[in-house]
């Protein structure tokens, strides 16, 4: 798999590569196509110029990013891994969200057209359709999304509080 993202002029001029350390493994531009983010499977996310200049770099999902989004407004990226997380972020970087409910590894991430819901496709063989301002203004998913894994997980916590948290 390739590293690189080329940039060409519609006569086949090559204009500009931009690099990652590891495969490349999603591509998209911003809604106002002044920007392009590419991931990886060294799980950074960049956003470029369209003149090839890197304008950020974030670490995003643990386990290389698989899909990534701009919502319609341009105000947030959704990326997925290959695990079972999607995050939401500021184009500057700032995780606004985690969220998991997928069994299994992600395969794409996108915004629906009027930025109100965000869509997952995972190896577990589901789509899940994500309220854009529930995940973002509810405590209580806010916070499940945060403790899931440690009630689940942790060997002190009782057998009936392991599922406080479970997803639908």
């Amino acid at each position: 798999m390739d590293k690189t993202v080329k940039l060409w002029k519609v006569d086949g001029t090559l204009l500009h590569t931009l690099k990652h350390q590891n495969p490349l493994l999603a591509v998209t531009f911003s809604p106002d196509s002044k920007t392009i983010a590419s991931a990886s499977l060294d799980s950074n996310i960049k956003l470029w110029t369209i003149d090839g200049k890197l304008k950020n770099k974030f670490q995003g999902n643990s386990n290389g990013v698989r899909g990534i989004s701009f919502s319609p407004d341009g105000k947030i990226i959704a990326s997925a891994d290959g695990e079972n997380t999607i995050q939401l972020w500021k184009p500057d970087g700032t995780l606004l969200a985690t969220l998991r409910r997928h069994t299994q590894g992600l395969r794409e991430v996108v915004f629906s057209p009027d930025g109100k819901t965000i869509a997952s496709a995972s190896e577990d063989k589901t789509v899940i359709l994500w309220n854009k301002e529930a995940v973002l203004t509810n405590p209580l998913i806010l916070s499940c999304n945060w403790v899931r894994d440690y009630l689940k997980n942790n060997p002190d916590v009782s057998k009936s509080d392991r599922n406080l948290c479970k997803s639908e």
